[in-house]
């Protein structure tokens, strides 16, 4: 629909993708898509034009890979402005790189396509990133179709709250009714049928490197993957809660958003979910660089080939599910 208007959206172009690039913050005193002193809502959100309108350009091409890159500015709602250079590869992977990323072999009877993402961000202004002036990150997203009875699944490190905090943030819009998740000692199972905004999301006290989705009506599990340092506990991570915020750098790893109307009649952007992982918060004097890696794994087939899969890789039965 988005295409076929043949107009550009001053709020958000939206023409899906599995693997979509995005900086955060979202929202807060640093989010990207408010403007200094506006209220965060819906009316006032709008995607910053750097990585929202125009290409990126080839700058290099092979039979299974592709990588780009772009520069532009972004500026945050407390007025600092940040120069961005960014290098985007994108590469196919096979059934031998599949099972070595994901550290099991290719089970008999499952079809598999999947790429990955490698994102590295570059500053490229002549001043530091600090957290004075608040911080960017890497913000991959994956949307996808609506599940009309499937579920995000996203594992997390149990433990007591006390100790790693909450073991999920589930009131990212309104606080998430409990037919739509369902909330274990070790996972989140999140209702993803693009008919209820909503949104949850893991800490870095306690995410895995791993979640996924699955479609009981197609007998489709997808995965999702992406390098989490192993001092990720440790780090700052840029926080989009919708508000001024105590802590600016206490945010998620790990994201799923569920499309729907912010009101009944205000219309949607999809119907559409997101998986979405984030790098750590870029603390880099000019020059300097991160990079974000995110791959997407849709498997197909065999329902016991793929359970046995998905309690290998992400924990969980999908008994749970079906």
């Amino acid at each position: 629909k988005f295409i076929a208007a043949g107009a550009v959206d001053e709020r958000f172009n939206n023409y899906g993708g599995e693997d979509r690039f995005w900086l955060g913050p979202e929202a807060g005193q640093f989010g990207l898509w408010f403007a200094p002193g506006e209220p965060f809502d819906t009316a006032h959100w709008k995607t910053p034009a750097g990585f929202d309108r125009g290409g990126f350009a080839i700058t290099s091409q092979g039979r299974h890979s592709l990588a780009t890159a772009s520069q532009f500015d972004v500026s945050n709602a407390s007025g600092t402005t940040f120069r961005c250079a960014v290098k985007r590869t994108i590469s196919a992977l096979d059934d031998e790189q599949a099972a070595e990323h994901l550290g099991v072999p290719m089970p008999s009877g499952v079809r598999m396509v999947a790429f990955e993402s490698a994102n590295t961000l570059v500053n490229a202004g002549p001043d530091a990133w600090t957290r004075k002036g608040g911080l960017l990150s890497i913000w991959t997203l994956g949307q996808f179709k609506p599940l009309p009875r499937g579920k995000v699944i996203v594992p997390f490190r149990p433990g007591d709250e006390k100790d790693l905090g909450p073991r999920a943030m589930t009131d990212y819009f309104c606080k998430l009714p409990p037919e739509r998740g369902r909330l274990g000692d070790d996972c989140l199972l999140f209702s993803c049928d693009g008919q209820f905004r909503s949104k949850i999301g893991i800490s870095p006290r306690r995410a895995k490197r791993v979640l996924g989705s699955f479609d009981p009506d197609a007998k489709v599990l997808t995965i999702v993957q992406f390098n989490l340092p192993s001092a990720a506990a440790k780090l700052p991570y840029v926080n989009s809660l919708w508000e001024t915020q105590k802590d600016p750098f206490a945010g998620d790893v790990v994201n799923s958003y569920n499309d729907g109307e912010e009101y009944p009649g205000a219309g949607q952007f999809g119907p559409f979910y997101e998986i979405e992982t984030s790098s750590p918060a870029a603390e880099l004097k000019a020059g300097e660089s991160i990079t974000h890696a995110h791959r997407t794994y849709h498997f197909g087939g065999d329902l016991d080939a793929l359970n046995a899969l998905s309690r290998k890789v992400l924990g969980v039965d999908l008994g749970a599910i079906r």
